[in-house]
């Protein structure tokens, strides 16, 4: 176990918590404690995100291990932060959403799943990557939006607020657009992948054939 594979391992470990933090009733609320510290969480395993793949790049670390643990960990991430939220705030979380994005991680999964068994692999997405962004956004807006549905200050002479709530239904649309995006991105690039491995057997199928009645007698010679 390397260091980027310990933060990998430190971020699965936080999804318990946050599940809990965010339906414990022994973290009062009162002030926004569960709030900051259930955002806290999310932040740390987004950060851990980051770090981990950048330390495995840099370090020459990069294992079978973590390219198995790291979309796990995201996924296990998000997916509970989502579940939990659907009871935490459904003012704002809907179980729909839920559904479309759950669906979406199944499905790319499965693509990938399938990749591996034909021989190749399915690398992560610019359009994942955006939708991991907007994820970790969504869900801390969501957080917040539960103890301060907008947020006043004063700056010199001029009162500034700022709607947690708009940001948080605004970032929740965007993550749904992107699953959808996603999701079919995905689609298209496995649909391409499986269809030149196919083309690479059959070829190779060809091949193997002999081309004429000579070759044929040689071969059965042999």
């Amino acid at each position: 176990m390397n260091l980027p594979n310990w933060l990998t391992v430190s971020r699965i470990s936080s999804v318990p918590l946050l599940v809990w933090i965010l339906g414990s009733n022994q973290i009062s609320s009162t002030h926004g404690e569960k709030e900051l510290l259930a955002s806290a969480v999310v932040l740390f395993a987004a950060i851990t995100d980051r770090l981990d793949g950048y330390l495995a790049r840099k370090r020459g670390q990069v294992t079978r291990m973590g390219m198995l643990l790291d979309p796990l960990a995201d996924k296990l991430l998000v997916a509970s932060a989502l579940i939990a939220l659907v009871q935490f705030n459904p003012r704002v979380v809907s179980a729909w959403v839920v559904v479309a994005v759950i669906a979406r991680e199944l499905l790319v999964t499965e693509l990938r799943m399938v990749g591996a068994a034909e021989g190749f692999t399915i690398q992560a997405r610019d359009l994942g990557k955006w939708k991991m962004a907007v994820q970790i956004v969504a869900v801390i807006a969501s957080i917040l939006d539960h103890r301060w549905p907008a947020v006043h200050f004063d700056v010199a002479r001029f009162s500034l607020m700022l709607n947690i709530e708009l940001i948080a239904k605004i970032t929740i649309w965007a993550m749904v657009v992107l699953s959808i995006a996603s999701a079919l991105d995905y689609f298209v690039t496995f649909w391409t992948k499986i269809d030149q491995a196919q083309k690479r057997r059959k070829c190779s199928v060809h091949a193997m054939r002999p081309r004429n009645a000579t070759e044929l007698t040689r071969i059965r010679s042999k």
